[in-house]
This record gives structure tokens, sequence and C-alpha cells, in this order.
């Protein structure tokens, strides 16, 4: 009998719930032991994706956080020496806040962490069922089934930056 999309659905489903939940627990480990809230980690994870330092007023809109909420979470990171904060060369009204060393440290350790969960349920998958998965995933990584379309590329281009944060 052949599988129907919506089983396969199904199965892929619980499949990447289960591996998310299992890194994320491992994850968020660390970021527990640290005493941090919810709202510093999307702060530092919204950092974290930016390549840039990023206005406070800017954090607030990619959280869906009040400025005032985004400043306060800011203000408690830059006592931790996880963030820091400073004027910007333009408008020294504007605030521009970026990960210190110690900062980026604790969100690389969070995706290393993620990181070793996988390889872990890698380990110890039976070795016929690990190759038959690698050779599934290699072929639809190969195919063209996930890669953006030209019309793909464009609307994610033009998407609110809010994806890049928790």
């Amino acid at each position: 009998m052949a599988t129907t999309p919506d089983d396969l659905y199904i199965s892929l489903e619980d499949f990447i719930i289960r591996l998310l939940s299992l890194a994320e627990s491992d994850g968020m480990d660390a970021l527990i032991e640290m005493d941090l809230s919810f709202s510093h980690v999307r702060t530092l994870f919204c950092l974290a994706h930016s390549a840039e330092e990023i206005p406070i007023n800017a954090i607030a809109d990619r959280l869906s956080l009040s400025v005032a909420a985004a400043g306060r979470n800011v203000e408690q990171l830059v006592q931790l020496n996880l963030v820091e904060r400073r004027e910007s060369p333009d408008d020294r009204r504007v605030k521009l806040i970026s990960l210190t060393d110690a900062g980026q440290k604790v969100a690389d350790q969070h995706l290393e962490s993620k990181r070793a969960s996988i390889r872990t349920f890698a380990e110890k998958l039976p070795a016929a069922q690990r190759e038959s998965l690698h050779q599934s995933l290699t072929d639809i990584l190969a195919g063209n089934t996930l890669r953006p379309s030209p019309s793909d590329t464009r609307t994610s281009q033009s998407k609110d930056s809010k994806e890049n944060c928790i």
C-alpha cells in the first residue's frame, strides 16, 4: 500500500516535534541555569541573528514588545554583561545594542547543545535506520522540493525581519 501525503505528514510531524523537543530541552538547560527569562533569551537570540548593532526600538518591534519592556530587558542583560549599549554616532538619542563576547558565547552554546542532541540521536539510531534515513534525506536535499522558487525568494526578502527572532 502506497504512503499517502497525509500518512507522511503525520509521521514527519511527530518525528520533527520529538527531535526538536529533545534538542530544545537540552538547549534550554544552560539558559535556565543562568536564570534568564524567556524575554531575555528572545532578546539574546534576536541580537545573535543580527550582523549589526540594533536600536532598542527595532528589538521591541522584532519581538513585539513595548520599547519600555525591550529597554528593561536590555538593561538587565547589560547588568549581566551579555549585551552592550552605546549611543548611535548619527543620533545620540538612539541606543545601539549588540552582544558582548559573553552574550555571543551563551547563544553559541545554546545552538551547540541543540546540535549535540541531534548528533546523539544520530548515534543512537540502529545502523540500518541511520543508513535509510541518511539516503532519504540526501535524496530530498538533492532535489528541488525544499529549494525556494524565484517567487519564494522575492517574498522572503520582503518579509519583516521578525523571522530572525524567536
